[in-house]
């Protein structure tokens, strides 16, 4: 009888751990990523991840927030991998020992929108300096992003080029993310920094234009780090790295190329070379 009883809790032991393991299989398989709010305003990564996730059978969480939450948040162990847009940032990550093996993934650029009736006379320069000073000297509104995002640290190092402190009721810092900004400039009939991804996509809800464009210091590129599993036991590195590599395959560069809004390419791929804008 005794036997007969441990036979039974010997089994019950081998069923509770059959019925155990598919949740820890599932945890295994979640990939945590904080990302850029232009990755999702975009829709880029409705394009790329069901595709990956198909392919993969990893299940992406994503955290859309600015560059400087998404490093924070590799930083504290968070996510499993970030992809962001503010170089030096990203190498700073890395030196100090938060995330490995970063890749460039992708690039656009950043443009400078505000009202139809550019009242500060932005349109007549290519110079993003000046224009910045031209609405400065204006008092023209200008919406910042003002979150640390890589649009924002784009934004300051421009200020900072054009040899501004920008302060007064005309400069308004919201702290939150690109599509906001664009909404509220349009709102106050403002000027802003985007990036042409996001101006792209949602230009037709706005009453703005593009005025300045095609400065060398407006290049946008984008990187993909993943978390460093040394410092980070509990992320997800295989999954990271599974991502990471799918990303930069010549499936997902594919698809990065041929994604646009009204036949304009929002990003461009960087990781594979020969990827054409074919489907």
């Amino acid at each position: 009888m005794a036997l007969k009883r441990r036979v039974y809790f010997i089994g019950l032991l081998a069923v509770a751990a059959l019925l155990a393991s598919p949740a820890v299989s599932a945890a295994e398989n979640i990939v945590r990523l904080a990302t850029t709010t232009s990755t999702e305003n975009t829709g880029l990564l409705h394009a790329l991840l069901p595709a990956f996730e198909g392919d993969s059978g990893y299940k992406v969480h994503v955290i859309a927030v600015g560059t400087g939450k998404a490093l924070k948040m590799g930083q504290d162990g968070d996510v499993d991998v970030v992809m962001v847009h503010a170089r030096a940032a990203e190498e700073k990550f890395v030196t100090a020992g938060h995330g490995v093996n970063r890749r460039d993934l992708m690039y656009n650029d950043f443009v400078i929108v505000g009202p139809t009736n550019d009242p500060a006379g932005v349109r007549a320069t290519r110079d993003a300096t000046k224009a910045l000073a031209s609405i400065a000297r204006r008092g023209a509104v200008f919406i910042s992003r003002g979150d640390e995002s890589g649009t924002h640290k784009k934004e300051q190092e421009l200020w900072q080029a054009a040899g501004i402190k920008p302060a007064g009721s005309w400069y308004r810092a919201i702290g939150q993310g690109m599509e906001q900004a664009l909404q509220m400039a349009s709102e106050s009939q403002g000027y802003t920094l985007a990036d042409r991804g996001t101006w792209l996509a949602l230009r037709k809800k706005l009453d703005l234009r593009m005025l300045a464009e095609g400065d060398e210091r407006l290049f946008n590129p984008y990187g993909i780090i993943a978390v460093n599993p040394a410092r980070y036991p509990d992320a997800n590195y295989q999954g990271a790295m599974a991502l990471i590599a799918w990303l930069t395959s010549v499936q997902g560069q594919r698809i990065i190329a041929n994604y646009t809004a009204d036949g304009s390419p929002l990003f461009f791929p960087v990781a594979v070379q020969a990827t054409s804008q074919t489907k």
